[in-house]
């Protein structure tokens, strides 16, 4: 579980991981240079909790999602967790048992409801569009069961959910240049490169707060980390192929998202995400070449996945 300046929330999530009906596990915060009292709550605490910490700055949530992956490498599984998310009971049983009936599946996502509106849906899995971006699958809908079934789905949040750790081994780390939001799209994209699957597990509930910690588009770095990133999986990790068919999509989509920029007085935020991503575009570009190097599955194979609808 990753945290930062998350004391508070800690009170929520460590009482959940400790009420798991499956027992097979250990607890491993990675603590990327919390300045509140977060590591002294711990020590005092939860003395059962193994606590990591990054090093001495902050480093953000890509490289922190390594050092937590590193840190559970004699592991089959790890479950990478927000500090902004409460479970039920059976959540890790019933993800663990996914992977295990479903060998071809790197992954696997529960059903995450809204903390404070617990009858809506936060996310029921990640989806990817034809537009080339990604976001919980049912994100605001009523909760009438529509999202009930155990199906295949793109891939989880990094914010709640689970990998094995012998797909992270071949697919590679996070990229760290991400620095935070999108780096979980990045990956599930080169891993259904890569031939794997992931899987949704709808009695697997957890319940999300939020942008607890960034305060998502509150936060100009990470509003322009978002918009930045949107950028770089269709430079990264797109097939050209699907790049030329749905360009219309891609640029519509682009367009809209610099419309909402205006309107919320955030377009000087937007455009400095373009200059990002246009100083940041060589390095995804050679990272790309050794992507489609390494891929699995022909480019007409990458709409397996891919979603017809916008939720």
């Amino acid at each position: 579980m990753l945290n930062f300046n998350g004391r508070e929330l800690l009170e929520v999530v460590l009482p959940s991981l400790a009420d798991q009906e499956y027992r097979d596990f250990e607890i491993v915060v990675v603590d990327d240079c919390s300045t509140d009292d977060s590591v002294q709550y711990l020590e005092r605490a939860w003395p059962q909790v193994r606590v990591v910490p990054t090093g001495a700055a902050n480093v953000g949530v890509s490289a922190a999602l390594n050092v937590a992956v590193a840190a559970a490498v004699s592991s089959e599984f790890v479950a990478l967790l927000n500090n902004d998310i409460e479970l039920d009971p059976n959540w890790l049983g019933e993800l663990v048992a996914a992977l295990d009936r479903h060998p071809e599946a790197a992954t696997a996502a529960g059903k995450l409801l809204s903390y404070r509106r617990r009858g809506q849906i936060d996310g029921a899995g990640d989806i990817f569009t034809r537009a080339a971006v990604a976001w919980g699958r049912g994100a605001g809908q009523p909760d009438r069961g529509q999202y009930d079934r155990p199906e295949e789905v793109f891939a989880p949040t990094a914010g709640a959910g689970l990998y094995r750790i012998s797909a992270l081994a071949d697919v590679g780390p996070f990229d760290e240049s991400f620095y935070a939001y999108y780096e979980d799209v990045d990956w599930g994209l080169r891993a259904q490169l890569a031939g794997y699957r992931s899987r949704y597990v709808p009695t697997a509930i957890g319940y999300h707060m939020g942008s607890a910690t960034t305060k998502g588009d509150e936060n100009p770095v990470y509003y322009e980390l978002k918009r930045r990133n949107a950028l770089a999986i269709v430079i990264k990790d797109v097939p050209v192929r699907f790049v030329l068919r749905n360009l219309y999509r891609i640029a519509y989509e682009h367009l809209l998202s610099l419309a909402y920029s205006a309107r919320a007085k955030m377009l000087r935020v937007h455009l400095r995400a373009f200059g990002g991503a246009a100083r940041a575009a060589p390095g995804w570009l050679r990272a790309r070449r050794e992507i489609m190097r390494r891929r699995r599955i022909e480019p007409s194979e990458f709409d397996r996945f891919v979603s017809k609808r916008r939720c």
